[in-house]
């Protein structure tokens, strides 16, 4: 058997001009190994550094792979790849966390979970190792952000300190670049019904010389970004369905004419006002189902989903009568002021004002339904039959936009 194969935990540090720090962080990890008697190594993921980082990793005994992609995700995909064991433990060259503490995380390991992250609000965070900006606002917004959309019961979503099994994270197959790389494991280990768990980590000061590569407000941007990607129920149906229903009561209360609330008096601009909320949300909602059937060929649709009944009950042909409906409907009003237009041999027609928002907002509504069951057929055309879809053995989280 070869030296690669008895290797059992590989401790993969993400590097970019670490000179001063790497060799303390590859000296614990393998302290670490030598004190808990497993065989390990050090894999250190160099994203370009133009100081001595490389040449320190290597003569502290970590194996150095190289990376041209810039970003934190892609210098830890690149180690991870490259890493020979069974478990990989990761976290910073910076020394904010302690090596010597990568046996926790392996016997989190053992005990039966696929990723294990840590948790620095549990465990402790030093006096300067980190931003108040960070502390109190970003992280915990981030990652209560992060609750609500995923459902994952994960403190600290942006520790950077965690382990995993190799087999879990060629199920994860996180692609991110940047630090939002972080969050993608997460996300993608609940999509993958994987088991997560969590640990108390205490975070140092940064023993760096220089400023951190962390920028506060690109950085949660990237953050924040992915998640509203991958939650097209909060980006897309939840608003939606708000905006269609004040939008149809509106056109609703205003068909008849004006309306007062008090001495508020409701007229023709609040009917556009209403048109607009209507084909707003129809859109977003229209947008949020697309979405979340495109995501099914990665993440399948929980059996007891609303949207998986209701994709059972669509066809194309049942859209397209629906769309069809509404278009006649609103036809039919157009059809209604015609007449009267002719009645009244093109006299005024302020009285019929309003009818005219209602219908051909109804007639755009239409319309895109139509349109928007062609592309919904040709999606579902291409994904497995929707009765196939169900939710993997042992899940115990929600999909991830998908419930």
């Amino acid at each position: 058997m070869s030296e690669a194969e008895n290797i059992y935990v590989s401790a993969v540090m993400p590097c970019l001009n670490e000179e001063r720090t790497i060799g303390i962080c590859v000296e614990k990890a393998l302290r670490c190994f030598s004190m808990l008697g497993i065989e390990g190594e050090v894999v250190v993921a160099d994203n370009g550094s133009t100081d001595r980082s490389v040449q320190v990793a290597e003569s502290f005994g970590a194996r150095v792979v190289r990376e041209t992609r810039k970003g934190y995700g892609a210098a830890l995909s690149a180690g991870v790849f490259a890493a020979r064991g069974q478990v990989v433990v990761m976290a910073d060259a910076d020394d904010t966390y302690d090596w010597l503490t990568l046996g926790d995380f392996v016997e989190k390991i053992e005990e039966g979970y696929d990723l294990v992250v840590g948790n620095r609000f549990l465990g402790g965070i030093d006096p300067g190792a980190m931003p108040a900006l960070h502390r109190y606002i970003g992280n915990p917004v981030l990652s209560g952000l992060a609750r609500l959309f995923y459902r994952i019961p994960i403190g600290d979503f942006h520790c950077g300190m965690r382990a995993f099994t190799r087999a879990a994270f060629d199920q994860m197959s996180p692609s991110t670049p940047g630090m939002e790389f972080a969050t993608e494991m997460v996300v993608s280990a609940s999509q993958s019904g994987l088991r997560i768990g969590e640990i108390p980590t205490r975070l140092h000061p940064d023993q760096r010389d220089r400023p951190p590569h962390l920028r506060s407000f690109r950085d949660g941007w990237r953050h924040l970004r992915f998640m509203l990607t991958f939650a097209p129920d909060y980006l897309f149906l939840l608003p939606g369905f708000v905006l269609l229903i004040l939008g149809l009561s509106g056109m609703t209360l205003l068909l008849g004419g004006t309306a007062s609330l008090g001495s508020v008096r409701f007229g023709i601009h609040y009917l556009a006002l209403s048109s607009m909320l209507t084909l707003c949300g129809a859109n977003a909602i229209s947008f949020g189902v697309l979405a979340k059937v495109f995501a099914a060929r990665s993440y399948p649709l929980l059996p007891s989903s609303t949207l998986k009944r209701l994709l059972r009950l669509f066809s194309l042909e049942r859209g397209l009568l629906f769309g069809l409906a509404l278009v006649v409907t609103g036809l039919a009003g157009d059809a209604f002021i015609l007449w009267q237009w002719n009645l009244r041999s093109g006299g005024a027609m302020e009285d019929t004002i309003n009818l005219a928002f209602v219908s051909n907002t109804l007639i755009v509504l239409g319309v895109n339904i139509m349109f928007g069951a062609f592309i919904l057929n040709m999606i579902l055309g291409t994904n497995p039959p929707i009765e196939s879809i169900s939710e993997p053995g042992g899940n115990t989280t929600d999909h991830i936009g998908l419930t």
